[in-house]
């Protein structure tokens, strides 16, 4: 596996790929990789023949006062994992390669409706940095195809509409959430959460399942659904964010109509602000 810092040198290589026939397939991250990541590079390997990864901490989707100045860079690590899973290319820009100005005062990439709601609401701002640092990194790979975890699955939804609307022509895949044996969502920031704390983080997948089983047995009072859930999950020692039915489309609040659906999920626990969902068709 290569690895590159600078976008001309990442250019360069892809180039010289796709000039012999490559199909390019490419993973974004940021970096303190677990499983999940790797299972992106996996099923990469199964879709493109050149798999491109990043290792970036986008400064741009962080709020005030979250933790980006503490997030884990553990990129001699990273590399390790990415090269044992197969990856051919490993992109690692410093901050002013990605925006070599004042980041505030240049372009940002700003999808419309879908962020309104759940993380986008939670977080102000946040997938305007997302969509701009992902805009800006398939501009610089141009690949054939992108993989993203369906653990942030608002994340994949505001990236389909993007790709779509800016006309990348590029195929998004969605990959099947990685989780620990006891359920809970693999994410970088488990980190964070205590040996005690990673035990009862399961029950936000529990609260997920059995809100599908209740839905799929008939129920539809969704309000009721969502309220049995913050109620186990605060009694568990989690601060409640959200848990929503929506339309897995557009995010929506789901109807009973709807056959379609996705269960969104937010919790904190500890220092950790955990994600999850479920998503499923009637």
């Amino acid at each position: 596996m290569k690895t590159v810092h600078t976008i001309q040198e990442l250019r360069n290589e892809v180039h010289r790929q796709r000039m012999a026939g490559k199909r390019i397939g490419f993973v974004p991250t940021m970096g303190n990789l677990h499983a999940g990541h790797i299972s992106l590079i996996t099923e990469g390997l199964k879709q493109a023949d050149i798999m491109v990864s990043s290792v970036f901490v986008n400064p741009t989707q962080f709020g005030p006062g979250e933790d980006f100045d503490s997030y884990p860079r553990t990129l001699e690590a990273d590399a390790a994992k990415l090269e044992a899973a197969g990856c051919h290319l490993l992109f690692a820009p410093p901050v002013t390669e990605m925006y070599p100005g004042d980041q505030d005062k240049w372009a940002k990439v700003v999808v419309t409706e879908i962020t309104d709601r759940h993380c986008g609401a939670a977080r102000p701002g946040h997938f305007d940095g997302v969509s701009t640092v992902v805009s800006k990194l398939f501009n610089i790979v141009l690949p054939d195809v992108a993989l993203f975890g369906k653990k942030d699955f608002q994340q994949l939804a505001v990236i389909r509409r993007m790709t779509t609307a800016l006309c990348f022509g590029i195929e998004i895949i969605g990959v099947e959430t990685v989780r620990e044996a006891n359920g809970l969502a693999m994410s970088s920031r488990n980190g964070y959460l205590t040996d005690d704390e990673k035990q009862r983080g399961a029950t936000l997948y529990q609260c997920l399942q059995a809100a599908k089983e209740q839905i799929c047995n008939g129920a539809r009072d969704y309000d009721a659904i969502s309220q049995q859930a913050n109620a186990k999950l605060a009694a568990a020692g989690f601060e409640p964010e959200y848990f929503s039915v929506c339309r897995a489309d557009t995010l929506e609040p789901a109807t009973p109509d709807n056959k379609d659906l996705v269960i969104l999920a937010v919790a904190r626990m500890g220092k950790a602000r955990l994600i999850d969902n479920i998503d499923f068709k009637l």
